[in-house]
């Protein structure tokens, strides 16, 4: 993300999928080039050396929204965070280690925190079904 000027606010990853919300730099071309690099570095380095499946296409699709509404950001910020309990992946978000959870509960301002966390994600419509 520091390689393409793009300020990450919140991820979560999973075997099948992420989420990122991020601050784009003022020209959002590099958009493209950093997902390409993203996809190739986790596909190869991580995935498939793990599995031993060199070359297989991991990840096969992305889309991306601008955010410009303050509420949809924040709700948005809650919804990643907690995206592995909406998997079912664990019951409280922080533990989940593949996640932005954790570094946000322990550092976020905590009236900032306070407000993320006010925003329901659990009303958001969107393409998740992994």
């Amino acid at each position: 993300a520091d390689r393409y000027h793009w300020q990450l606010e919140a991820w979560a990853v999973f075997s099948n999928h992420y989420h990122w919300i991020s601050v784009s730099p003022t020209n959002a071309e590099s958009l493209r080039p950093f997902i390409s690099h993203l996809h190739t570095q986790t596909a190869a380095a991580a995935l498939n050396k793990l599995d031993g499946t060199p070359g297989r296409k991991v990840w096969f699709q992305f889309w991306d929204t601008c955010l410009t509404f303050e509420k949809s950001y924040l709700a948005r910020l809650n919804y990643v965070h907690h995206n592995a309990v909406h998997h079912q992946l664990v019951s409280v978000a922080a533990p989940y280690e593949f996640c932005s959870a954790r570094w946000f509960t322990a550092n976020a301002d905590p009236a900032f925190r306070k407000k993320v966390q006010s925003f329901r994600y659990d009303h958001l419509h969107l393409p998740d079904d992994f």
